[in-house]
């Protein structure tokens, strides 16, 4: 886990019984850190966090079109050994984070863009969370 940076392509939710993919295995990781109250959202809180050595893995998005941004996420990664995932859109890993409101029906309204979010605790054990650590083992 040498700040190795991974690209993660947005699917479709799997079907019950299916193997679950990266992209849904990332969405219930971030999730239960939410919950478990070790998810930090923006640059800010991500860089204290990371250069605390308190961090696990940072999700950037690609879509980011400040370039200073992106070097200093990565450069920051990079220096402090944390495993780097991308994905592709702001919006959903706002949505992600839980930076959005989720309406009677459950979906989600008024989302807000994340360029980065780091995670600093997984919360529980899943069988998501082995998904994305062997991912970023093989990446």
């Amino acid at each position: 886990m040498s700040g190795e940076e991974v690209v993660v392509a947005e699917a479709p939710a799997p079907v019950l019984g299916e193997p679950m993919d990266i992209v849904t295995a990332l969405q219930l990781v971030m999730r239960k850190s939410l919950a478990h109250g070790g998810l930090v959202r923006g640059l800010h809180e991500g860089a204290k966090v990371i250069e605390k050595h308190a961090a696990q893995l940072c999700v950037l998005a690609e879509d980011c079109d400040q370039t200073d941004y992106v070097k200093l996420v990565k450069s920051l990664c990079a220096d402090h050994n944390v495993s780097m995932v991308t994905v592709p859109n702001a919006k959903t890993l706002g949505e992600w984070a839980g930076l959005c409101k989720i309406d009677s029906e459950g979906n989600a309204r008024k989302v807000v863009g994340a360029s980065c979010v780091v995670v600093k605790d997984y919360g529980e054990e899943t069988e998501g969370l082995h998904i994305v650590q062997e991912y970023i083992k093989s990446h």
